[in-house]
């Protein structure tokens, strides 16, 4: 388990259609650099409380991505979406307030402007906060970089290697789907992580590298 949990890396970002390239390739991100992601989206269970399950994959995880993007106010109902900022809280409070191993945690805050957070959430401007700009190679980059540095691997592969490798699993990812018997445009969380695991296993890196 305390493998387990020095490996995890909480995903807190939109999960909306616009947002999908930036969440993939942040996934993708995470595999490539031999963590394992997690997210609210791994498991479909009615029975339990949402917010509960989210308390618990937090708690699972050393690491955590934050992304604030989603902020604006929704064009319906005319309010904001909270729902990042107060997983990323949540994810502040259990290194804050926890045991030991939760004190070990490591977090990263994203967004697509550097200093936008700061007109909503000013209490956390003391943050070092990384921008990726809307762009799913920025994103990798940001990813990459804060993982080799919180986690102190000294072999992970540069962001620019990552980014490319990422661009290769897309265009083969209908084929991929298609020797595991998905449909590329219906993949759940899970489909996705079994995609790009597939895609490693016949992309390997030579060790060493």
């Amino acid at each position: 388990m305390a493998a387990r949990y020095a490996q995890s890396v909480f995903i807190n970002c939109p999960f909306t259609s616009d947002y999908q390239p930036i969440f993939r390739a942040m996934v993708f991100c995470v595999i490539d650099c031999g963590f394992v992601p997690r997210c609210a989206l791994e498991v479909i269970d009615s029975s339990e409380n949402r917010l509960q399950k989210i308390e618990r994959i937090i708690e699972q995880c050393k690491f955590g991505v934050h992304d604030l993007s989603n902020m604006e106010l929704d064009r319906g109902t005319k309010l904001p979406r909270f729902n990042m900022p107060l997983e990323l809280g949540l994810f502040l409070g259990a290194k804050r307030f926890g045991d030991d191993r939760q004190k070990e945690k490591r977090a990263v805050i994203l967004d697509r402007e550097k200093f936008r957070y700061m007109k909503s959430i000013s209490d956390i401007s003391g943050q070092d906060i990384e921008c990726h700009s809307g762009q799913p190679a920025e994103a990798i980059r940001c990813v990459r970089n804060w993982l080799h540095s919180a986690s102190k691997r000294s072999k992970i592969l540069s962001g620019k290697n990552i980014s490319d490798r990422y661009a290769k699993f897309e265009k083969s990812l209908p084929r991929i789907c298609k020797q595991l018997g998905l449909t590329s445009g219906e993949l759940t969380f899970k489909d996705l992580v079994a995609t790009i695991s597939e895609w490693q296993i016949q992309n390997a890196v030579a060790k060493g590298v």
